[in-house]
């Protein structure tokens, strides 16, 4: 079931690289209300981080906000965890100030909503369940402990490419996010785009014990209140399961 507090429905653009999960954005979209038009920058499919900054470029995102003006969005989001932090957190925030210019509306990314998401529930103790290889993985938690989070574990599953992650059943994204949860951390988050987790998110919520955070429902919920709306919804978890109060991007 699900609720906003605004009756008309928004429209938040969605940049999503390459191609893997973004079917999670139209399911997302219309369980909750709103409009959330994808459309696709690309680059190389590999989690390495010379490839990640081409990904990221300024100008393949200002490319990205000009093919989603047409749906005339509200907000716009760069649906990429490893492609926006791994600029670190100066550079990440540069980064959304450059979409947000080249957009002419709010804009966010995956990275920042992580850690919006994190001040909105109260959270500062995590666990993180990477698949990426680890000298990326790391930087995550780097950008994270920039922002006063601290990373209790951090698992690497150290698969290459997206279109890998992406090919994992819910049976397996399952797994691979419960077997590196910490006893003590408050959450544990799933930090790539490229996995499909927003059907498993109730699950693995009732088999932690915990929120669980991850990149397409974090980008979902910013994309969403940037651009004014503030659903709720019980299928998506914790985060959307309060009523959304303003955060910074």
């Amino acid at each position: 079931m699900s609720t906003t507090s605004r009756a008309e429905p928004v429209t938040a653009g969605i940049i999503y690289p390459d191609h893997a999960a973004e079917d999670e954005y139209p399911w997302a979209a219309k369980l909750l209300g709103h409009h959330l038009p994808v459309t696709h920058v690309y680059g190389t499919d590999l989690h390495a981080v010379p490839e990640l900054l081409d990904l990221g470029r300024p100008d393949r995102l200002a490319g990205g906000a000009a093919a989603l003006a047409e749906h005339r969005p509200q907000s716009v989001m760069w649906a990429c965890t490893s492609g926006s932090f791994v600029y670190g957190p100066e550079g990440a925030r540069e980064q959304i100030d450059q979409l947000a210019a080249a957009a002419g509306v709010p804009a966010s990314s995956t990275s920042a909503a992580f850690v919006g998401a994190l001040a909105h529930l109260g959270l500062t103790r995590v666990a993180v369940a990477a698949s990426y290889p680890q000298a990326v993985a790391t930087l995550f938690v780097d950008y994270l402990a920039a922002a006063g989070v601290e990373v209790l574990a951090m698992s690497s599953a150290g698969i290459d490419t997206a279109a890998e992650v992406g090919a994992l059943t819910p049976e397996q994204v399952v797994d691979l996010a419960a077997a590196h949860d910490h006893p003590e951390a408050q959450t544990l988050l799933v930090p790539d785009t490229a996995m499909r987790t927003l059907a498993v998110i109730p699950d693995l919520e009732a088999r932690l014990g915990k929120p669980v955070l991850t990149a397409n429902q974090v980008t979902i919920w910013q994309a969403l209140r940037l651009a004014g709306a503030r659903p709720t919804s019980s299928a998506l978890g914790a985060l959307f399961a309060r009523r959304q109060d303003d955060a910074g991007q």
